[in-house]
């Protein structure tokens, strides 16, 4: 079992993610990832240059490695990687990277499903959208929130 949870300050690989994910898994029959890319949009429809994740690094990091422990506790899953980019982010660019390796398919994919679920609501990042009229801190919406629910 392995548990890979780290911040990112630099451009974010995913394919370097899912290679050393892949690496770990040699003995498993499914491995799930998936690649948040920060939206060109805002909720709104206002057009959106970029991201800015301002963090804590020392609450930012047990938030995302707290979220990684407890999903491989509740799936039956051999591996997981939680990589998270932070500072400035342009629009179209890799924000997170989520992935997990299992015996089987459905542990991997509903472990990706939860990360990604409790990344959006509960990782400790300040957000701000950066558009045509300056910037606008932007928190999980109501949906985020109800799918979060579904894990309780």
């Amino acid at each position: 079992m392995s548990v890979v949870a780290r911040l990112e300050e630099q451009a974010l690989q995913p394919e370097q993610e899912l290679a050393a994910l892949l690496e770990q898994a040699t003995g498993d029959g499914a491995v799930v990832s998936f690649t948040g890319i920060a939206r060109p949009g805002s909720e709104g429809g206002e057009a959106v240059h970029g991201l800015v994740l301002e963090h804590h690094p020392t609450l930012t990091l047990q938030s995302l490695e707290d979220i990684a422990v407890e999903a491989a506790a509740r799936f039956d899953i051999s591996h997981v990687r939680v990589v998270h980019h932070c500072g400035d982010i342009a629009a179209g660019e890799p924000i997170v990277f989520a992935g997990a390796a299992a015996l089987h398919r459905r542990a991997a994919f509903e472990a990706v499903d939860y990360l990604m679920d409790r990344l959006k609501t509960e990782a400790v990042f300040w957000k701000r959208e950066i558009g045509e009229d300056g910037s606008e801190w932007i928190e999980p919406t109501e949906a985020d929130y109800a799918a979060r629910e579904r894990w309780d």
